[in-house]
């Protein structure tokens, strides 16, 4: 027997259990266009919103990031509860990652997915690699979510004044409500308050 009669029949057959692998095929919609989808919005309004809640889901995919590394790496007194916290947010983040890109994807526009096209969209500068002091790390969270929110609002009066209320609608009620109570959340841990006086 040669080498070839035991190397498995790799070609479709019908009724095979054999995975068609090494697929390849041309790219079918380019990032940044999208395709005519009946939803009551002009062309120009979906090209628009795409644009804006890509930036959106490229920043809080930084964001989510952000939570799950603090959330390995916390540190002090405080580790237990800012370790449950972080994990929270960055479940909670991952939920608007999947709304921001299935709206993308409503309007007929192509979902941001590989992380090294994140990296090269958002406006959230990059950490060190490193562990940085704790309240540092509060600080970067609550300046990634001023980002975001002040995209996410502007944002949402654009696309509002385009007619898209769809997108209008999830910037306000999930994106900016959301981002607003965890900065919030966040925001606290900073502040410098003795437990008891004396």
């Amino acid at each position: 027997m040669t080498t070839a009669d035991h190397r498995p029949d790799t070609e479709s057959k019908p009724g095979s259990s054999q995975p068609w692998l090494h697929q390849k095929g041309r790219e079918i919609q380019e990032f940044g266009t999208v395709r005519q989808i009946p939803v009551g919005l002009s062309h120009d309004a979906r090209m628009y919103s795409c644009q804006r809640l890509n930036q959106v889901l490229c920043d809080t995919r930084i964001l989510h990031d952000l939570y799950k590394k603090h959330h390995w790496l916390m540190r002090g007194q405080t580790f237990y509860q800012l370790h449950l916290l972080m994990d929270k947010h960055a479940e909670e983040q991952l939920e608007l990652i999947d709304a921001l890109a299935e709206r993308v994807q409503t309007l007929g526009g192509v979902a941001v997915g590989d992380p090294r096209h994140v990296a090269e969209i958002t406006g959230i500068p990059r950490p060190p690699n490193g562990v940085e002091e704790v309240p540092a790390m509060l600080s970067r969270l609550l300046e990634a979510h001023e980002t975001i929110l002040e995209d996410a609002h502007d944002a949402a009066s654009r696309v509002q004044e385009m007619g898209d209320d769809g997108t209008n609608d999830l910037l306000v009620s999930e994106v900016i409500r959301k981002n607003e109570l965890e900065a919030w959340f966040v925001a606290e841990h900073l502040v410098d308050t003795p437990l008891v006086r004396s």
